[in-house]
């Protein structure tokens, strides 16, 4: 699950925006962006509370983020012989991710100051893919994969709306955001069935990192999985993580 969108600039020195959008089960407790790993110092993340792992990761002073998508998995591997997809984010600005990562399948969209990068583990094979200049969505297939709907729907308007010249840059991409809900089939915001579980979304972040520093703002949905009025004010207002 979850949504991923990001602009990756042409000119050397302009930032990388991203726009992601969060989907978990609404009762599994996770905590919004902060330091919530003493082991991993200047690091901060969207935590997961269940198996203290994050789904997105932040480290301001070396302008590196990571954020972590879910894919199917094509590997026979009982569920003995993985581990959770938690420590994912976090290793991406450490070690780095290896070849055959010991998890079920993912998506990982990993950022710095110079671009982006798409990695994709299916269980089988790891491929890494540099993300070219222009405005892309990530799910959980390949990068602006027309065969999922929303992205088959929704990319060209995403490129189409383009980024505001303020600071307020996202607030085209959430106009989008906004009018994809009015397609429940193809919406950004979503309430799934996957797993015998009901995943929605509950947390929508704006990123921008650029070698002049991070900024990072988050606004969680008032109600999962559902647009409502306020959440673009939210987003606006909450206090940013900001670092030059």
């Amino acid at each position: 699950m979850c949504t991923v969108v990001i602009d990756v600039p042409a000119a050397p020195g302009d930032p990388v925006r991203l726009l992601a959008v969060r989907d978990e089960d609404r009762d599994r407790p996770w905590r919004g962006l902060g330091p919530w790993w003493p082991d991993r110092p200047g690091v901060l993340g969207v935590r997961d509370d269940r198996a203290g792992g994050a789904w997105l990761t932040v480290d301001p002073d070396r302008r590196r983020l990571a954020v972590l998508l879910n894919r199917e998995d094509l590997s026979t591997r009982a569920d003995d012989e993985v581990v959770s997809r938690g420590a994912i984010a976090l290793d991406a600005l450490g070690d780095g991710i290896p070849d055959h990562p010991p998890t079920r399948g993912f998506n990982l969209v990993e950022v710095d100051a110079t671009g982006a990068r798409l990695v994709e583990w299916d269980g089988l094979a790891v491929r890494r893919t540099p993300l070219s200049p222009g405005t892309h969505m990530v799910a959980h297939h390949a990068v602006d994969d027309a065969g999922t709907p929303r992205i088959a729907r929704w990319l060209a308007e995403f490129r189409g709306a383009g980024l505001a010249a303020d600071s307020a840059w996202w607030e085209p991409w959430m106009r989008v955001v906004e009018q994809s809900t009015h397609d429940p089939a193809s919406s950004i915001l979503r309430r799934d069935a996957h797993d015998g579980l009901v995943l929605e979304s509950l947390l929508v972040c704006a990123a921008s990192i650029g070698p002049d520093g991070v900024e990072m703002r988050e606004a969680r949905l008032a109600e999962p999985g559902h647009w409502d009025a306020g959440l673009p004010s939210r987003l606006l207002t909450g206090d940013p993580l900001s670092r030059r």
